[in-house]
């Protein structure tokens, strides 16, 4: 198993399984077609139901080079308290969403970023632990 496999491995497996399953249950209700505000609403209520830690769009401060900014960015959620999640309502995901949700985990020093599209037929989600 290379590094990358092991780190992807260790990067809070059942949580994310949890996490994914929840989105999961979203996806099966409403398919796809809705706007992301209607996925983030039904994801917060399927969060709460089954009783995943979690917290909605908290406002975070940037840092450059260990200097706290006064800009923010603000991930769709953190759940567990370390782990980003960015959902997407989109025809497909590009690099631009795979950048933002990087580098969200990245500069909040989160271990786990998970990417989630609502907006494909199938329910598509993307892991990315930071390798720090």
């Amino acid at each position: 198993m290379n590094q990358l496999n092991h780190q992807i491995n260790l990067s809070f497996p059942a949580e994310s399984h949890k996490i994914i399953g929840a989105a999961m249950a979203v996806h099966r209700y409403f398919g796809c077609g809705f706007t992301e505000k209607v996925y983030q609403d039904a994801f917060e209520i399927e969060l709460k139901e089954q009783g995943i830690p979690y917290q909605r769009e908290v406002q975070l401060h940037a840092s450059y080079h260990g200097v706290q900014m006064t800009s923010t960015f603000i991930p769709d959620f953190i759940c567990y308290d370390n782990i980003i999640i960015e959902l997407k309502a989109v025809k497909e995901l590009d690099d631009m969403h795979r950048s933002q949700t990087i580098n969200y985990t990245k500069v909040a020093g989160f271990a786990l970023g998970i990417l989630i599209n609502f907006g494909e037929s199938s329910l598509r989600f993307e892991r990315f632990p930071n390798l720090k």
